[in-house]
Protein backbone atom coordinates (compact mmCIF):
# COMPACT_ATOMS: atom_id res chain seq x y z
CA UNK A 1 0.00 0.00 0.00
CA UNK A 2 1.64 3.31 -1.14
CA UNK A 3 2.36 5.96 1.46
CA UNK A 4 0.22 8.87 1.64
CA UNK A 5 1.94 12.57 1.20
CA UNK A 6 -0.77 14.52 3.13
CA UNK A 7 0.39 16.31 5.67
CA UNK A 8 -0.86 15.59 9.04
CA UNK A 9 -3.66 16.66 10.75
CA UNK A 10 -3.46 18.02 14.30
CA UNK A 11 -6.54 17.82 17.07
CA UNK A 12 -6.80 19.90 20.07
CA UNK A 13 -8.49 17.68 22.27
CA UNK A 14 -8.97 18.48 25.73
CA UNK A 15 -5.54 21.06 25.83
CA UNK A 16 -4.09 17.96 24.20
CA UNK A 17 -2.04 18.02 20.63
CA UNK A 18 -3.46 14.76 18.76
CA UNK A 19 -0.98 14.15 15.51
CA UNK A 20 -3.26 12.12 12.93
CA UNK A 21 -0.84 10.94 10.26
CA UNK A 22 -1.33 10.14 6.55
CA UNK A 23 -5.15 11.21 7.89
CA UNK A 24 -6.72 10.04 3.84
CA UNK A 25 -5.36 6.22 4.05
CA UNK A 26 -8.41 4.16 3.24
CA UNK A 27 -9.17 2.08 6.29
CA UNK A 28 -12.48 0.63 5.22
CA UNK A 29 -12.08 0.30 1.68
CA UNK A 30 -15.92 -0.47 1.00
CA UNK A 31 -17.27 2.53 2.95
CA UNK A 32 -14.60 4.64 1.54
CA UNK A 33 -13.78 5.37 5.18
CA UNK A 34 -9.94 7.13 6.02
CA UNK A 35 -7.82 7.33 9.36
CA UNK A 36 -9.09 10.85 9.92
CA UNK A 37 -13.28 9.39 9.68
CA UNK A 38 -11.90 6.98 12.13
CA UNK A 39 -10.58 9.00 14.67
CA UNK A 40 -13.37 11.59 14.40
CA UNK A 41 -15.72 8.85 14.88
CA UNK A 42 -14.39 7.63 18.29
CA UNK A 43 -14.06 11.78 19.07
CA UNK A 44 -17.75 11.99 17.98
CA UNK A 45 -18.15 9.74 20.53
CA UNK A 46 -16.03 10.46 23.23
CA UNK A 47 -17.25 10.57 26.17
CA UNK A 48 -18.94 7.25 25.81
CA UNK A 49 -15.69 5.12 24.45
CA UNK A 50 -13.64 7.04 27.21
CA UNK A 51 -16.34 5.91 29.99
CA UNK A 52 -15.96 2.34 28.75
CA UNK A 53 -11.99 2.42 28.92
CA UNK A 54 -11.60 4.65 31.78
CA UNK A 55 -8.91 3.30 34.26
CA UNK A 56 -9.03 0.27 32.52
CA UNK A 57 -5.82 -1.89 31.67
CA UNK A 58 -6.58 -1.80 27.80
CA UNK A 59 -5.38 -3.83 24.76
CA UNK A 60 -5.37 -2.74 21.26
CA UNK A 61 -6.48 -4.07 18.35
CA UNK A 62 -4.63 -2.37 15.60
CA UNK A 63 -5.53 -2.81 11.82
CA UNK A 64 -2.80 -0.56 10.44
CA UNK A 65 -3.48 -1.51 6.95
CA UNK A 66 -6.60 -1.39 6.96
CA UNK A 67 -9.42 -3.80 6.44
CA UNK A 68 -9.07 -4.96 2.94
CA UNK A 69 -10.52 -8.47 1.81
CA UNK A 70 -8.01 -11.14 2.38
CA UNK A 71 -6.86 -9.17 6.15
CA UNK A 72 -5.98 -11.45 8.90
CA UNK A 73 -5.30 -10.91 12.22
CA UNK A 74 -2.44 -12.37 13.86
CA UNK A 75 -3.24 -14.90 16.73
CA UNK A 76 -1.05 -16.58 19.63
CA UNK A 77 0.25 -19.54 17.13
CA UNK A 78 0.42 -17.46 13.82
CA UNK A 79 1.68 -13.78 14.17
CA UNK A 80 1.96 -13.73 10.26
CA UNK A 81 -1.47 -11.18 9.72
CA UNK A 82 -2.13 -8.04 8.80
CA UNK A 83 -3.36 -7.16 12.03
CA UNK A 84 -2.48 -7.66 15.54
CA UNK A 85 -3.22 -7.17 19.66
CA UNK A 86 -1.07 -4.50 21.29
CA UNK A 87 -0.70 -5.73 24.71
CA UNK A 88 2.35 -3.59 25.74
CA UNK A 89 2.44 -0.30 25.98
CA UNK A 90 3.59 1.04 22.07
CA UNK A 91 7.18 2.41 21.83
CA UNK A 92 7.04 6.32 21.37
CA UNK A 93 3.98 6.51 23.33
CA UNK A 94 3.18 10.40 24.51
CA UNK A 95 4.16 11.16 27.69
CA UNK A 96 0.69 11.75 29.04
CA UNK A 97 -0.60 7.95 28.03
CA UNK A 98 -0.95 6.32 31.37
CA UNK A 99 -0.79 2.18 31.63
CA UNK A 100 -1.64 -0.61 34.41
CA UNK A 101 0.55 -3.86 35.20
CA UNK A 102 -1.70 -7.08 34.20
CA UNK A 103 -0.32 -10.65 34.90
CA UNK A 104 -1.10 -13.35 32.38
CA UNK A 105 -2.13 -16.51 32.94
CA UNK A 106 1.38 -17.81 32.40
CA UNK A 107 2.74 -15.29 34.95
CA UNK A 108 4.52 -13.04 32.87
CA UNK A 109 3.66 -9.21 33.10
CA UNK A 110 2.52 -6.33 30.60
CA UNK A 111 2.30 -2.81 31.03
CA UNK A 112 -0.84 -2.09 29.20
CA UNK A 113 -2.52 1.23 28.31
CA UNK A 114 -4.67 2.61 30.68
CA UNK A 115 -7.00 5.15 28.97
CA UNK A 116 -7.56 8.26 31.55
CA UNK A 117 -8.58 11.39 28.61
CA UNK A 118 -9.90 10.81 25.11
CA UNK A 119 -6.53 12.25 23.65
CA UNK A 120 -5.16 8.47 25.13
CA UNK A 121 -8.24 6.87 22.64
CA UNK A 122 -7.36 8.84 19.55
CA UNK A 123 -3.85 8.84 19.47
CA UNK A 124 -4.57 4.80 19.94
CA UNK A 125 -6.63 5.31 16.85
CA UNK A 126 -3.96 6.86 14.99
CA UNK A 127 -1.68 3.90 15.25
CA UNK A 128 -4.40 1.66 13.92
CA UNK A 129 -6.63 0.77 16.55
CA UNK A 130 -9.96 -0.18 15.75
CA UNK A 131 -11.29 -2.40 18.64
CA UNK A 132 -10.78 -1.52 22.21
CA UNK A 133 -9.99 -4.89 24.54
CA UNK A 134 -10.59 -3.51 28.25
CA UNK A 135 -9.97 -5.93 30.89
CA UNK A 136 -13.13 -5.85 33.87
CA UNK A 137 -10.64 -4.36 36.41
CA UNK A 138 -9.25 -0.58 36.96
CA UNK A 139 -5.63 -0.14 37.44
CA UNK A 140 -6.70 0.36 41.39
CA UNK A 141 -6.71 -3.55 41.54
CA UNK A 142 -6.55 -5.44 38.74
CA UNK A 143 -6.98 -8.54 40.53
CA UNK A 144 -10.71 -7.35 41.56
CA UNK A 145 -13.10 -7.53 38.27
CA UNK A 146 -15.93 -4.59 38.42
CA UNK A 147 -17.95 -6.03 35.82
CA UNK A 148 -19.34 -9.50 35.43
CA UNK A 149 -19.66 -9.65 31.74
CA UNK A 150 -21.69 -12.21 29.66
CA UNK A 151 -21.32 -12.83 26.21
CA UNK A 152 -24.29 -14.57 24.31
CA UNK A 153 -22.45 -16.12 21.23
CA UNK A 154 -24.34 -17.50 18.34
CA UNK A 155 -23.08 -20.86 17.15
CA UNK A 156 -23.34 -22.09 13.79
CA UNK A 157 -27.15 -22.03 12.78
CA UNK A 158 -28.05 -18.93 14.69
CA UNK A 159 -27.79 -15.68 14.82
CA UNK A 160 -27.94 -12.03 16.53
CA UNK A 161 -31.81 -12.83 16.56
CA UNK A 162 -31.19 -15.69 18.29
CA UNK A 163 -29.45 -14.19 21.08
CA UNK A 164 -32.36 -11.18 21.58
CA UNK A 165 -34.54 -13.52 22.36
CA UNK A 166 -32.79 -15.19 24.87
CA UNK A 167 -32.16 -11.93 26.11
CA UNK A 168 -34.72 -11.18 28.27
CA UNK A 169 -34.32 -14.44 30.08
CA UNK A 170 -31.14 -13.04 31.06
CA UNK A 171 -32.40 -9.88 32.58
CA UNK A 172 -34.99 -12.07 34.22
CA UNK A 173 -32.82 -14.44 35.86
CA UNK A 174 -30.08 -11.62 37.03
CA UNK A 175 -33.44 -9.52 38.53
CA UNK A 176 -33.36 -12.51 40.65
CA UNK A 177 -29.73 -12.74 41.61
CA UNK A 178 -29.71 -8.88 42.40
CA UNK A 179 -28.24 -7.95 38.92
CA UNK A 180 -28.70 -5.31 36.49
CA UNK A 181 -27.43 -5.88 33.32
CA UNK A 182 -26.73 -3.22 30.59
CA UNK A 183 -26.53 -4.57 27.25
CA UNK A 184 -24.90 -3.96 23.90
CA UNK A 185 -24.47 -5.41 20.49
CA UNK A 186 -20.86 -6.96 20.20
CA UNK A 187 -20.76 -4.99 16.83
CA UNK A 188 -20.96 -8.77 15.20
CA UNK A 189 -23.63 -11.33 15.20
CA UNK A 190 -23.62 -11.45 19.44
CA UNK A 191 -24.70 -10.30 22.75
CA UNK A 192 -22.52 -8.69 25.24
CA UNK A 193 -24.70 -8.13 28.73
CA UNK A 194 -22.19 -6.05 31.41
CA UNK A 195 -23.53 -5.82 35.20
CA UNK A 196 -21.44 -3.33 37.67
CA UNK A 197 -20.67 -5.63 40.89
CA UNK A 198 -18.44 -4.38 43.90
CA UNK A 199 -14.98 -5.47 43.57
CA UNK A 200 -15.01 -7.64 46.40
CA UNK A 201 -14.12 -11.47 43.94
CA UNK A 202 -11.45 -12.25 41.83
CA UNK A 203 -11.40 -13.59 38.55
CA UNK A 204 -12.45 -16.96 39.58
CA UNK A 205 -15.20 -16.14 41.37
CA UNK A 206 -16.44 -13.68 39.10
CA UNK A 207 -16.25 -16.74 35.96
CA UNK A 208 -17.87 -18.82 38.65
CA UNK A 209 -20.99 -16.62 38.98
CA UNK A 210 -21.04 -16.11 35.38
CA UNK A 211 -21.42 -20.13 34.64
CA UNK A 212 -24.24 -20.27 37.42
CA UNK A 213 -25.65 -17.76 35.06
CA UNK A 214 -25.00 -19.78 31.56
CA UNK A 215 -26.38 -22.78 33.52
CA UNK A 216 -29.89 -20.83 35.00
CA UNK A 217 -30.49 -20.19 31.67
CA UNK A 218 -30.10 -23.13 30.27
CA UNK A 219 -32.34 -24.86 32.33
CA UNK A 220 -35.10 -22.65 31.46
CA UNK A 221 -34.21 -22.59 27.76
CA UNK A 222 -32.81 -26.07 27.08
CA UNK A 223 -33.51 -25.60 23.22
CA UNK A 224 -32.00 -22.31 22.77
CA UNK A 225 -28.87 -22.36 25.28
CA UNK A 226 -25.65 -23.85 26.11
CA UNK A 227 -22.86 -23.72 28.38
CA UNK A 228 -20.97 -26.90 26.74
CA UNK A 229 -17.15 -25.37 26.33
CA UNK A 230 -16.41 -27.90 23.05
CA UNK A 231 -18.21 -26.59 20.25
CA UNK A 232 -19.21 -30.28 18.38
CA UNK A 233 -21.67 -30.64 21.93
CA UNK A 234 -23.23 -27.25 20.94
CA UNK A 235 -25.61 -27.47 18.37
CA UNK A 236 -27.97 -24.92 16.88
CA UNK A 237 -28.15 -22.61 19.93
CA UNK A 238 -26.71 -19.54 21.73
CA UNK A 239 -23.55 -20.32 23.84
CA UNK A 240 -22.98 -18.41 26.87
CA UNK A 241 -18.92 -17.87 26.74
CA UNK A 242 -18.29 -17.90 30.59
CA UNK A 243 -14.39 -17.92 30.14
CA UNK A 244 -14.91 -14.43 28.73
CA UNK A 245 -14.55 -13.84 32.34
CA UNK A 246 -11.31 -15.50 32.98
CA UNK A 247 -7.99 -13.67 33.06
CA UNK A 248 -6.48 -12.21 30.27
CA UNK A 249 -10.28 -12.64 28.54
CA UNK A 250 -11.75 -9.68 27.12
CA UNK A 251 -14.61 -8.14 25.13
CA UNK A 252 -14.99 -5.28 22.65
CA UNK A 253 -15.74 -2.07 24.27
CA UNK A 254 -18.77 -0.28 23.84
CA UNK A 255 -18.28 1.99 20.48
CA UNK A 256 -15.74 0.09 19.15
CA UNK A 257 -15.42 -0.35 15.65
CA UNK A 258 -15.29 -4.41 14.02
CA UNK A 259 -12.98 -4.73 11.67
CA UNK A 260 -15.57 -6.31 8.98
CA UNK A 261 -16.33 -4.08 5.95
CA UNK A 262 -19.45 -2.43 7.36
CA UNK A 263 -16.81 -0.64 9.76
CA UNK A 264 -19.92 -1.74 12.48
CA UNK A 265 -19.57 -0.42 16.15
CA UNK A 266 -20.30 -2.47 19.32
CA UNK A 267 -24.05 -0.24 20.55
CA UNK A 268 -25.20 0.01 23.44
CA UNK A 269 -29.01 -0.79 23.79
CA UNK A 270 -31.63 -0.19 25.95
CA UNK A 271 -33.33 -3.25 27.01
CA UNK A 272 -36.55 -2.52 24.99
CA UNK A 273 -34.65 -2.16 21.86
CA UNK A 274 -33.33 -5.29 22.03
CA UNK A 275 -35.49 -7.75 19.64
CA UNK A 276 -35.99 -4.64 17.16
CA UNK A 277 -32.78 -4.09 16.29
CA UNK A 278 -29.67 -5.88 14.25
CA UNK A 279 -25.64 -5.44 14.34
CA UNK A 280 -25.57 -3.50 10.76
CA UNK A 281 -28.13 -0.50 12.36
CA UNK A 282 -24.75 0.55 14.05
CA UNK A 283 -21.41 1.88 12.13
CA UNK A 284 -18.95 4.39 11.65
CA UNK A 285 -21.51 6.78 10.34
CA UNK A 286 -25.01 6.01 12.07
CA UNK A 287 -23.32 5.82 15.79
CA UNK A 288 -22.49 9.49 15.83
CA UNK A 289 -26.28 10.94 15.33
CA UNK A 290 -27.35 7.82 17.80
CA UNK A 291 -24.99 9.17 20.54
CA UNK A 292 -25.72 12.39 20.24
CA UNK A 293 -29.50 11.69 20.25
CA UNK A 294 -29.27 9.41 23.48
CA UNK A 295 -26.26 9.74 25.31
CA UNK A 296 -23.86 7.17 26.53
CA UNK A 297 -26.40 4.40 27.65
CA UNK A 298 -23.37 2.49 29.46
CA UNK A 299 -22.29 5.51 31.70
CA UNK A 300 -23.10 3.83 34.48
CA UNK A 301 -20.88 1.14 33.82
CA UNK A 302 -17.64 3.88 34.24
CA UNK A 303 -15.29 2.89 36.62
CA UNK A 304 -15.58 6.69 37.89
CA UNK A 305 -19.37 5.96 38.49
CA UNK A 306 -21.43 6.74 41.57
CA UNK A 307 -24.06 4.24 40.48
CA UNK A 308 -24.41 1.57 42.34
CA UNK A 309 -22.89 -1.83 42.20
CA UNK A 310 -23.98 -5.29 42.59
CA UNK A 311 -23.14 -8.05 45.02
CA UNK A 312 -22.47 -11.26 43.51
CA UNK A 313 -23.42 -13.16 46.61
CA UNK A 314 -26.20 -14.55 45.33
CA UNK A 315 -25.09 -15.93 41.78
CA UNK A 316 -22.16 -17.21 43.80
CA UNK A 317 -25.00 -19.09 45.97
CA UNK A 318 -26.32 -20.39 43.24
CA UNK A 319 -23.10 -22.09 41.86
CA UNK A 320 -22.94 -23.74 45.32
CA UNK A 321 -26.12 -25.15 44.70
CA UNK A 322 -25.31 -26.46 40.91
CA UNK A 323 -22.40 -28.61 42.83
CA UNK A 324 -24.09 -29.35 46.18
CA UNK A 325 -27.74 -30.96 44.32
CA UNK A 326 -26.43 -31.63 40.71
CA UNK A 327 -22.81 -32.31 41.10
CA UNK A 328 -22.41 -29.36 38.64
CA UNK A 329 -18.24 -28.60 39.42
CA UNK A 330 -15.98 -25.97 37.07
CA UNK A 331 -15.60 -26.03 33.66
CA UNK A 332 -12.98 -26.05 31.49
CA UNK A 333 -10.61 -22.95 31.35
CA UNK A 334 -9.22 -21.59 28.09
CA UNK A 335 -6.10 -23.53 26.76
CA UNK A 336 -3.84 -20.91 27.56
CA UNK A 337 -4.21 -20.77 31.49
CA UNK A 338 -2.77 -23.33 33.58
CA UNK A 339 -4.51 -26.38 34.85
CA UNK A 340 -7.15 -24.87 37.83
CA UNK A 341 -8.30 -27.01 40.70
CA UNK A 342 -11.64 -28.82 40.45
CA UNK A 343 -11.29 -28.43 36.37
CA UNK A 344 -12.15 -31.33 34.31
CA UNK A 345 -9.70 -32.50 32.35
CA UNK A 346 -9.71 -30.56 28.88
CA UNK A 347 -10.09 -33.34 26.30
CA UNK A 348 -12.14 -32.91 23.28
CA UNK A 349 -15.02 -35.20 23.89
CA UNK A 350 -14.62 -36.85 20.31
CA UNK A 351 -10.95 -37.48 21.40
CA UNK A 352 -11.25 -38.75 24.66
CA UNK A 353 -10.16 -42.59 24.84
CA UNK A 354 -11.54 -42.78 28.68
CA UNK A 355 -14.93 -41.63 27.59
CA UNK A 356 -15.23 -44.08 24.34
CA UNK A 357 -14.07 -46.99 26.61
CA UNK A 358 -16.33 -46.10 29.40
CA UNK A 359 -19.62 -45.77 26.69
CA UNK A 360 -18.41 -49.01 25.52
CA UNK A 361 -18.28 -51.10 28.28
CA UNK A 362 -20.23 -53.83 28.19
CA UNK A 363 -21.66 -54.04 24.99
Amino acid sequence: MPRSTTPAVELDVDGRTVRVTSPDRVVFPGRGLTKLDVVTYFRSVGPGILAALRERPTTLERWPKGVFEGARLSTRTDSSGDAFFQKRLPQGAPDYVETARIAFPSGRTADEVRPTELAVVLWAANLGTLTFHPWPVTGADVEAPDQLRIDLDPQPGTDYSDAARVAPHLREVLAELGLEGFPKTSGGRGLHVFVPITPDWGFVEARRATIAIGRELERRLPDQVTTRWWKEERGEKIFVDYNQMARDRTIASAYSIRANARATVSAPLHWEEVPDVGPDDFDVLTMPARFAEVGDLHARLDATSPGERYSLEAALELAARDERDHGLGDLPYPPEHPKMAGEPKRVQPSKDASRHHEDGAGT
